[in-house]
Parts: structure tokens; sequence; C-alpha cells
């Protein structure tokens, strides 16, 4: 289990988090009630109070959080960064619609290269992407395989089968139209189990995450209009908070969340909207998959916010993953990878939260095969925890920048420069 070190003396006594998620479909009140119940369990564990209130900010829905931490007390309002609508409006497809961006899709990844590149990091995440694809034919071929059972049912049934297979004489109009039926019967049924199998899309995830990989993939790591919109008002309220008399304003990046709030950072501070003399601003990323996007050859965006965020000062940018996490580019240091890090890089500090580790035994035997549920781990309670406690990091009173001042980065980072494509020009 990871040593726990003595907490540091306290430097905030109100906060404001902005938690950007990944790409989710679901209204904001999930990450509320997973807050709230996740929480709880490990304020239980710690030894630590924490009780959510209604929020008590105007702008996007959150809650407060009240929180006693060995003795200290600290007031944090937590607010979602909603792009839900976004998400739910690139996921309205049609079943063809979605084999068709699956087409599309893979010929990006595999043309460019950019697929053969990504295994050499961590092979879990792009099995990850590669199951949508699999799944969505697999799928096909059993809806073939339905539709070609009730032809030939339907055939037999009109007694159309045995005259084709033992009568030699020319078959008649009454024939061909027993032919036409069986074969429309076939495919209906075939129609009917495609959409059967989306309808269930809840227990088999392939059309959700080809829609999640196909939205970069479409303009090849470049944000779509409504993307970087959205982005902007993501700006705008950091910006407002930053000019409160909060002691930290904490933006967390979930997933694709993460590679967002490094470009919304990055703006932030190029535009000089963060005040040196403000609320400390500090970034962590939970379960990144960065070089999903940074690798494809149009995400020069990306690659330039990577590689500015990763050389300033202002903002302490803190990555966990974890090898347990087979959704994410566990370790992976997202600037280094994508071939961007330069002499003067100070960011990430990458470590990992040691899922065998900082959690009991029975319980990550019972998760370890669940595998949406550990890449939502980082937000929730461990048993053993070491010095990654999200609750502590979002509601005590530690900024994100003291408490990890002293703490080493994971000895088994991945820093080799593997992306193709390494250009940054706008």
């Amino acid at each position: 289990m990871c040593s726990k070190q003595a907490d540091p003396p306290q430097d905030v006594h109100t906060r404001r988090v902005f938690y950007i998620p990944g790409y989710d479909p679901i209204h904001p009140r999930r990450y509320r009630e997973l807050y709230r119940k996740e929480g709880g369990q490990q304020a239980a564990i710690s030894g630590y109070d924490l009780a959510l209130k209604p929020k008590q900010t105007k702008g996007p829905y959150g809650w407060h959080v009240a929180a006693q931490v060995d003795g200290a007390d600290v007031q944090t309002d937590m607010q979602v960064l909603v792009w839900s609508d976004i998400v739910r409006d690139s996921m309205e497809r049609g079943i063809f619609g979605t084999y068709m961006q699956m087409i599309r899709t893979a010929w990006t990844y595999i043309a460019s290269g950019v697929l053969w590149r990504l295994m050499r990091l961590r092979k879990g995440p792009v099995i990850a992407a590669l199951y949508p694809v699999g799944m969505l034919i697999l799928q096909l071929l059993l809806a073939v395989l339905l539709g070609v059972i009730f032809h030939l049912v339907v055939m037999n049934f009109l007694g159309l089968l045995p005259q084709l297979l033992f009568d030699e004489e020319a078959i008649g109009i009454h024939k061909l139209a027993h032919c036409v039926i069986s074969v429309v019967a076939g495919a209906i049924s075939a129609a009917w189990l495609l959409r059967w199998f989306k309808k269930k899309d809840g227990k088999f995830f392939a059309y959700y995450l080809m829609h999640d990989y196909a939205y970069s993939a479409a303009s090849k790591g470049a944000n779509p209009p409504e993307l970087e919109g959205r982005m902007a008002e993501f700006g705008d309220h950091i910006a407002q908070a930053m000019a409160t008399d909060v002691d930290e304003v904490l933006i967390v990046g979930h997933s694709s969340g993460a590679h967002l709030g490094v470009s919304v950072l990055a703006d932030l501070l190029r535009a000089g909207r963060v005040p040196k003399d403000g609320p400390a601003l500090n970034f962590l990323s939970l379960g990144q998959v960065v070089p999903m996007v940074s690798f494809l050859p149009k995400a020069t965006r990306l690659r330039a916010d990577l590689q500015y965020l990763s050389e300033q000062d202002q903002v302490a940018w803190v990555d966990v993953t974890a090898p347990g996490d087979g959704c994410a580019f566990a370790l992976c240091d997202p600037v280094a990878v994508s071939g961007v890090a330069r002499g003067q890089k100070r960011w990430p500090l990458v470590f990992s939260a040691a899922f065998t580790q900082t959690l009991k035994p029975e319980t990550w035997k019972a998760l370890r095969w669940k595998f949406f549920r550990l890449h939502f781990q980082y937000l929730c309670a461990f048993d053993n925890p070491g010095d990654y406690d999200y609750f502590q990091i979002t509601a005590g009173p530690v900024s994100l920048r003291t408490r990890y001042k002293d703490r080493a980065p994971s000895k088994s980072r991945i820093e080799a420069a593997v992306s193709k494509y390494v250009t940054t020009a706008q």
C-alpha cells in the first residue's frame, strides 16, 4: 500500500471546483450522486466529515460541500462544466450511419498510422477502441445469420425450398412471390435484431464507444466548432471564479475531459485572464485519453496547448491514472508521448492511483473486469487510500500544488515521444 505522508498545513478555506466530464450524455446530477455516495464512504474510511448542500453559486449545475478534515473547516462549491448536450447530438445517428461512422473512424486511425503508435503505449485503451468495431461487426454478422435462417424457414414453410431443390421445371410467378416474401422476412428479422442490439447498448456499449472515438476522429483531431464554443464558455466560468476571493480554483478533467481542460486553461493563460494575485489555479487530470486525440494529424491546437501548459508555472498540473484502468493511457505523460515536450517542461506530475494497492483484494477482484466502472474509480472511495484521495483534493484544506509539491513522479511512467504528428502551428 502507498504510504500516507503527513498532511501539509491548511492553505485552503474556500474553493471552487470545475469538473469537466468525458464523452458522457448523462445529466450532471449523476456526478453529484456519485460524489455524495462515494464521498460518504471515503469520509467514513478516512475519518473526516463531508456534507453536501445545494449549490451556493450562479452558473453551471453544481453542489456545495462542507468538509472538516483534521479539525480544519473547508467550504467548496463544485460545478460541472456540461457538454452532454453536444455529446447527445453527436450520438443521434441511425444504425446505418453508425456503421458508416465505424468505417470512417477505423480508416482515420489505420491509414494515418496512429493506431500502431497508440499500441506502443498501452494496449488496454487501444483494445477498448477496437471493441466497438468488433462488437458492431459481430452484431451485423448475427443479424445476417438470423436473416438467412428466417429466409430459409419461410421458404420451407411456403413449400418453395423442396421445389427449388428437387424440381427442375421453371419457377412460376407464385414461386417467385414466395421467394420475395421469404427475402423480406429475412431482412425484417435482421433489421429487428440490429435495432434490438442498439436498444440494449446500455449493456454492450458498442454504439456509445463508437460515437466517442468517432467524435474526434471525424475532424482528425481538430475541435468541432460547437465544442470550441462550449470551451470558450468554460473559460468564462473559470475566469469569473478567479475574480472571487476563494483560496483555490481547481479544474478536474476526467477521461476526454482532460484534454478539454488542457485547452481551456491554455486559452485563459494566453489571454492573460489568470491574475497573478488571485486564487491559486490548479489542474487535475484523471484517467486521461489524450493520445487518442493528440496523435491525430490535425490535432495541432491540442499539441500546442499541451506544450504551452507544460512549460508555464501559474497552473500546477497533476495527472493521475492507474494501470488497472484499461480505458486510460496509464502513466503515459501526455505531453512527452505526444512529441511536444521541450527542455523547459515543468508539468504534468504523473503518478499512479495504484488500484491494486489502494483497493482491498476482494474489492479489486470484484471490479477487475468491470472496465467502465474502473475508469471512474478516480472519483470513488478507496479502501486503503495512499496520497491520492479525490475528496480531500476537492474538498480538503490543502491546495493541489501544496499537496503534491514534494511528490515524485512514478518511476514507471512512459515519456518516449511516440506520436508521428508533432506540429503545433495553428
